[in-house]
């Protein structure tokens, strides 16, 4: 039971992050690479739902980038100190994000109150370490450019499409633009997504605003799939927001950072077949109606997630505790980190179906934490 409590908090306080150069602490993790690495790291304590730390994490990542030919000499990592707040009142976190420098010698961190740019976090780091980056790697934007010649193409097919028309002298595009790219990793991992943009003063696109009738910046459009009728978006431009939308209209089941939610690869009606079974219908009976009904599923994405019901019911004819040992298995795996997205999102979606059949052990935990 101690080692379960451990893996269900380890997962629930972990974050599934997209692909990061930035490194991520956690209780389990700080004093192995903060101290006991004797590497000097800069160190971020931020909150998901703080604006300034939404700001700063483009240039924190780009920080991270420049300095990762280099991570054998310094390091730069990040904490979410809203969930690991352990680690925060450890290190006198009063605001976010506050930026605490560990000289890999002494216990005692200095914190940073320099400029919040890449050009000053880089000098902050050249002058405590000497060391010198390489030109800062941008990651591949995931934001598609859409302009007169490929529109059509891409708006009105087999993905769902959102799109901003943008304009290089807006400012409030310019603050939309990180948010943006952020999104679009979000949805990396999901084929029938597509988070683009358009210069709407650009040649080869300016025909195009025209006829989509574009007068301000920026003006976002949801194009459903098969659809090349344009919804205008209108609620608000954080992550969170956009994400809130998406899922919706979609049916997808992003979280910030790229992960999935608690529903992702759950199916209701097997869903109360597990609720049956849990409740008191017999093994045998639950297992037979819910091959019936992995079966039926017709949706490609789902019938993977239905055939791991019936794997569960399989699994728990030969052990009965299989599924809390799997479902604690695998937590400790995501919570450890270091795994691709597209295997994070498998995993993920098995969690979410093992915790159907072992959620009132789950909940005591959480209750018990």
């Amino acid at each position: 039971m101690v080692l379960f409590k451990a893996l269900v908090l380890g997962a629930l306080a972990a974050t599934a992050a997209a692909k990061s150069a930035v490194i991520d602490l956690l209780p389990s993790n700080f004093n192995d690479i903060v101290y006991e690495s004797g590497k000097p790291t800069l160190v971020e304590f931020f909150a998901p739902w703080c604006g300034h730390c939404k700001t700063l994490a483009p240039v924190y990542e780009e920080l991270a980038l420049a300095f990762q030919s280099h991570k054998d000499k310094v390091q730069i990592a990040k904490v979410d100190a809203d969930a690991e707040r352990e680690l925060g009142k450890r290190f006198k976190v009063q605001g976010f994000p506050t930026l605490k420098w560990f000289d890999g010698s002494t216990n005692d961190p200095e914190e940073y109150t320099g400029g919040r740019d890449i050009e000053s976090l880089t000098d902050f780091i050249i002058e405590k370490t000497g060391v010198k980056p390489k030109k800062a790697q941008k990651p591949p934007s995931q934001v598609v450019e859409l302009h007169d010649a490929n529109f059509d193409k891409e708006v009105g097919g087999d993905k769902h499409v959102f799109v901003a028309f943008t304009a290089p002298w807006c400012g409030h595009c310019k603050t939309l633009a990180p948010i943006w790219e952020a999104v679009a990793e979000d949805f990396a991992q999901d084929g029938d997504i597509l988070i683009a943009k358009v210069d709407a003063e650009a040649k080869h696109s300016k025909a195009l605003a025209t006829a989509q009738r574009v007068t301000s910046y920026p003006t976002i459009k949801y194009f459903p799939k098969g659809s090349t009728e344009a919804e205008i978006y209108k609620e608000g431009r954080t992550e969170q927001a956009f994400l809130d939308f998406i899922n919706d209209k979609a049916g997808t089941h992003r979280v910030v950072g790229g992960g999935l939610d608690a529903v992702a690869g759950t199916i209701s009606a097997l869903d109360a077949i597990v609720t049956k079974f849990t409740g008191g219908a017999t093994l045998s009976e639950a297992a037979e109606e819910a091959k019936k009904e992995a079966a039926a599923v017709t949706d490609a994405a789902q019938q993977k997630h239905a055939q791991y019901y019936v794997r569960v019911f399989d699994k728990l004819n030969s052990s009965e505790g299989w599924a809390t040992k799997e479902l604690a298995r695998l937590e400790g795996i995501l919570a450890k980190g270091g795994i691709g997205p597209s295997k994070r999102d498998e995993l993920t979606s098995k969690t979410n179906i093992l915790r159907k059949f072992v959620k009132e052990t789950v909940e005591r935990v959480r209750e018990e934490l």
